[in-house]
């Protein structure tokens, strides 16, 4: 059962958004950053309020996703990239991401920085650092 409410072209945007931000990384970072953004559609918090469908949150701004800015987010998504949106608007999430809002890459063979945006690490996958509010910030996601 879905977490958030979406329509089949937002799924496929959640998809090539997942794609271009994480293809990389394999199907476990792209569903992570897949997380990310079903967490903002949740959180009604901080940068996050009134950020209410996938839509919204892709094209936040500022605050968005520099994916969109590449060539992998412009072509239709395969059946499996489909299949793995589809996994995290069910509401499988996974570790580091779980409860995260934020994440970047800080450059090959870098450490993630403890803090970011004054949020806390909650852990590396790859290149991708990712960060959770302080529990109790944005109770929506926990």
């Amino acid at each position: 059962m879905a977490v958030i409410k979406y329509t089949t072209k937002e799924r496929d945007l959640l998809a090539r958004l997942m794609r271009a931000e994480a293809l990389g990384e394999g199907n476990l970072g792209m569903l992570m950053v897949g997380n990310v953004v079903v967490n903002r559609t949740l959180a009604d918090c901080l940068t996050f309020n009134n950020v209410n469908t996938i839509n919204d949150v892709v094209y936040q701004n500022p605050g968005g996703f520099s994916g969109v800015n590449s060539s992998l987010f412009y072509s239709s998504p395969t059946s499996k990239e489909k299949e793995l949106a589809d996994r995290v608007i069910n509401g499988n999430d996974f570790h580091p991401a779980t409860h995260a809002l934020w994440f970047y890459a800080p450059g090959k063979d870098k450490e993630c920085s403890p803090t970011w945006w004054d949020q806390e690490l909650s852990g590396k996958y790859k290149s991708h650092c990712f960060y959770r509010p302080y529990e109790g910030v944005c109770p929506r996601i926990y």
